[in-house]
């Protein structure tokens, strides 16, 4: 069996090897800050060769932006309460805990980070964004077929997201239920959806 396929291997070795990099990435981000380590840092801290991390990954940019991607495809779940305001403060609520925990600072940290770290950095970027994307258009989407009006995916970038995510990058503030609940008050009540709905009455 080739490197390659054992790199695509769901579980065993090659798992175990991904989650110790993806870890040690993390830690160094929050401990150093982008651009302060290399693959050989990367590599002493999660135990494996510096071969290995190359064979897989090609470039540390690379490794990166697949610590970036992992991150937020596995985090922050899309949820179905069946109600689109069960759907909004659910997800609030999941993605609060997940900028607050453990390595949520370092992943916002990372992205911002390799938005300006040239071509590799910025299809990183652009590649977070489309998938954070996709993740509020697929819950926004059953919404409309349940026959609710749902805001626009931006809509919920500007008022619930990026709040969230400037507290947590420039620690102004917790992210308490009660805040997170406020910012899904004001995207539910604000002037622009509601401009909408009595549009749509009309």
């Amino acid at each position: 069996m080739t490197e390659q396929q054992r790199a695509r291997r769901p579980g065993g070795r090659s798992a175990r090897v991904r989650a110790a990099v993806h870890q040690a990435v993390t830690g160094l981000v929050a401990e150093r800050g982008y651009g302060a380590f290399t693959v050989g840092d990367v590599a002493a801290r999660a135990g494996v060769a510096d071969t290995s991390i190359y064979r897989r990954w090609g470039t540390i940019e690379s490794l990166l932006m697949d610590v970036a991607i992992t991150r937020l495809t596995t985090a922050s779940p899309i949820p179905d309460t069946g109600t689109l305001e069960g759907d909004l403060r659910s997800y609030a609520a999941k993605v609060a805990r997940d900028v607050t925990g453990p390595d949520g600072l370092a992943v916002l940290r990372l992205v911002i980070a390799l938005s300006n770290a040239g071509d590799t950095g910025t299809q990183a970027r652009d590649r977070f964004l489309a998938e954070r994307t996709r993740q509020l258009q697929e819950m926004l989407d059953r919404a409309r077929e349940r026959g609710e009006d749902p805001p626009d995916a931006l809509d919920l970038v500007d008022h619930i997201l990026a709040p969230m995510y400037v507290r947590v990058l420039f620690g102004v503030g917790p992210l308490t239920a009660a805040y997170v609940d406020a910012l899904v008050d004001r995207l539910l009540s604000s002037p622009s959806r509601r401009s909408r709905s009595d549009d749509s009455a009309v």
